[in-house]
Formats: C-alpha cells, sequence, structure tokens
C-alpha cells in the first residue's frame, strides 16, 4: 500500500509539473483576400512574441508556469466578421485578442466590457478607438492625426498647393481622406474630387490614376495596404506623374520598395522603415531569420504588444483577470527590456495608449529623411 501510494504521489507531481498553464491569445485579421499581406504581418509579431516566450520557459505567474498558444482567425477584413470571430474565441475561454484594423476594432470595443470581459489589443492609427474611453482596450500605434499637419506642409511647400484623392475606400480610408482633405485646405490648398477604390479588390489602378491625374494635381494623397499602394505609385508614374505623394500609415514602403523601384517613391511622405528606427537591428535580424522578409510596424508593434502584454500578467498575478492584466500595462512597459520593445518604449497611457518613439521621413534621392515634428505624437 505504501508503494502504491508512493507511485500514486510522484504521478501527481510529474502530472502537475508537466500540466502547465498554456493561455490562448486570441487573433482576429485579414489572413485570406487583398489585406492577407497585411493580416499576416501584424500575426507574425504576435506569434514571434509568443514562441520566444514558450522557448525561455514561458512566464510565472503566482508560482505557476505559463506559456501561450496563438489561436488566429480570419475576418477578411469585415468588421461584421471581427464580432463573430470574437464572439467565438471567448466562448472557447479566449480572454486576450489581437484585432489589426480599425473597423473590427470599434465593432467589438462594446464586446470586451460585456460578460465575458476580454483585453482588445488594438493595432489601428484611428483616434476614435481611444475617443471611446473602452476600460479593456490596448492600443499600440500612434494616432494618426500626428501625421497630417508635417505631411501636408512638407508636400504643400516641396510640389505646390493642388492635391488629388485616391485612398482605398475602407472605412479607415475614408476618415484619412477626410483628414488629409482638411488639413490641406487649412494649409490653403486645393483639393480636387475624391477618387477613391477599393485596394482589397482592385487589381489595376490606371483608369482610377487617368481620372485623378486629369484634374492636374501636384501631389496624391495614396494608401491602403502597401503592395496595392505600390501599384497606385507605379501607375501615376507610367502615366507621367511628377508630383509627391502622402503616404497613408497602413502603407509600407519598405514593402512597396519590393514592387516598385525606390525611385518610383522619390517625393513621397510616410512612417519610416522599421528597420530605419535606431536600436532596431537586432529584432530586424532575428525576424528576417524566421519570416524571410523585412519586418514593418505591423510586426514590431504587435511582437512588442505580446512582451508588454506577457510582463502585465506577471506583475497582476494572473491571467484570468483581463482587467487586473490591463491595469499593469504601464508597468509593464517599463519593465520589458529593450531588446522585446523593438521601438523605444516610453510607456502606456491611463487610456491603455503605447507611448513610444515613431518616426515620419520623405524619401529623396533614393534615402529616407527623418522630418522635423513641432509636437510629440500622442
Amino acid at each position: 500500500m505504501k508503494r502504491t501510494g508512493l507511485f500514486t504521489l510522484l504521478a501527481l507531481c510529474t502530472g502537475s509539473a508537466l500540466a502547465d498553464k498554456v493561455v490562448s491569445i486570441g487573433f482576429s485579421g485579414p489572413l485570406s483576400g487583398g489585406a492577407a499581406l497585411y493580416g499576416k504581418d501584424t500575426q507574425s509579431g504576435v506569434e514571434m512574441a509568443i514562441n520566444e516566450i514558450n522557448r525561455a520557459g514561458g512566464i510565472r505567474v503566482g508560482g505557476e508556469k505559463v506559456t501561450f498558444r496563438l489561436v488566429s482567425v480570419d475576418d477578411r477584413y469585415l468588421p461584421n466578421e471581427t464580432a463573430t470571430n470574437v464572439r467565438r474565441l471567448t466562448t472557447q475561454g479566449v480572454q486576450y485578442i489581437f484585432v489589426p484594423h480599425a473597423g473590427g476594432i470599434q465593432a467589438v470595443q462594446p464586446l470586451a466590457v460585456r460578460d465575458p470581459e476580454f483585453l482588445l489589443v488594438a493595432y489601428s492609427s484611428e483616434p476614435k478607438i481611444l475617443a471611446a474611453n473602452n476600460p479593456m482596450t490596448f492600443m499600440l500605434p500612434p494616432r494618426y492625426d500626428n501625421y497630417a499637419e508635417p505631411f501636408v506642409r512638407t508636400q504643400m511647400k516641396a510640389f505646390g498647393k493642388r492635391l488629388g484623392l485616391i485612398g482605398t475606400t475602407s472605412a479607415y480610408g475614408k476618415q484619412w481622406t477626410d483628414l488629409i482633405e482638411s488639413e490641406w485646405k487649412k494649409q490653403g490648398g486645393t483639393v480636387g474630387r475624391d477618387n477613391g477604390v477599393d485596394y482589397n479588390t482592385t487589381v489595376d489602378y490606371s483608369a482610377a490614376v487617368t481620372k485623378v491625374l486629369a484634374e492636374k494635381p501636384d501631389v496624391l494623397f495614396i494608401g491602403g495596404p502597401s503592395q496595392p499602394t505600390a501599384l497606385v505609385v507605379k501607375a501615376a508614374r507610367e502615366q507621367g506623374f511628377k508630383g509627391g505623394f502622402i503616404v497613408m500609415d497602413q502603407a509600407k514602403f519598405e514593402q512597396m520598395e519590393t514592387v516598385v523601384p525606390r525611385n518610383y517613391l522619390d517625393g513621397s511622405v510616410g512612417v519610416l522603415p522599421t528597420k530605419e528606427f535606431p536600436g532596431t537591428q537586432v529584432f530586424v535580424t532575428r525576424y528576417q531569420g524566421l519570416y524571410k522578409k523585412i519586418p514593418t510596424s505591423e510586426a514590431g508593434l504587435n511582437y512588442m504588444g505580446m512582451n508588454v502584454l506577457a510582463k502585465a500578467m506577471e506583475l497582476a498575478g494572473t491571467t484570468s483577470d483581463p482587467r487586473k492584466v490591463r491595469a499593469q500595462l504601464a508597468a509593464a512597459a517599463k519593465a520589458v527590456p529593450q531588446s522585446k520593445t523593438v521601438y523605444k518604449l516610453f510607456g502606456v497611457t491611463g487610456q491603455g495608449h503605447v507611448d513610444a518613439e515613431f518616426i515620419i521621413a520623405s524619401v529623396r534621392g533614393g534615402k529616407y529623411t527623418k522630418l522635423r515634428v513641432d509636437k510629440t505624437f500622442k
């Protein structure tokens, strides 16, 4: 009997040692369709962070070893499908969910504070996400309204006062278009018709570009996912456009370069490539080794977000109370080492918004030139 009891005790001890807690991290984003590459870039940052944390032995929460698994579902960039996916994930006990597009984020923010609550990790620069004052939102990128004034000032001075509009027609794209149009007029310029097209379904941009160029613009506002944005640039340059581009923050220069020559991008303003930020080389090298491509801020900020989230769980002493975890995000941001944050990270605001260094740039002579910004990014 004693032998049996000892065997049982050993089995129980061994079983408890093996039965580490596994916390599911949800992801709902576009993994198919025109925005699939964008969705997979955001997903890869979360995935990379989770794999590194797990290989390092996980985290310790209340004396318990915790590892993570990523549960990804495709929403095709459609907010109604995001809501469906989130409901499915929460019924499966998932309490931490990454969503990388404004429409989807805004659709599920009300769900985050209902039973069961979950922490929504939002990858979008839409200011309305913060304006909602949602206590269960953790927003990663800087607000896009920081970009408008320096983008417009730089391009109007360099090229002239006539602006053409050919952004994507998603909800996010329309909001960006309205912002740039308003700022352009505020600085004394004139704006043509909105010639926006759906960057997720359009294949040939020649006709749309012909229409906007007929207005004789000095600068074009463009943007959506990187690859179709580059095709808009290609069509404009091949039709003889010599002016400048204001590039929405969703499109990334480093990805556009894989579609068009960099000299096509001369005269553009946009977000500085991640590889050009100081202190990012370790992350860039690791990421390229794993995914065989250059990381953008989609990967970098989501990688950082997952590392901050994991540290917040440690500090909160719980993985099952996302409200307590959210309360520790500011402290976690200061505790995560620089190698795991990619960008220079200052903290997390009371609204749950990352406060990090972010830099905008123009392309001149095939090189990226950092732009001076007169106000601190929000």
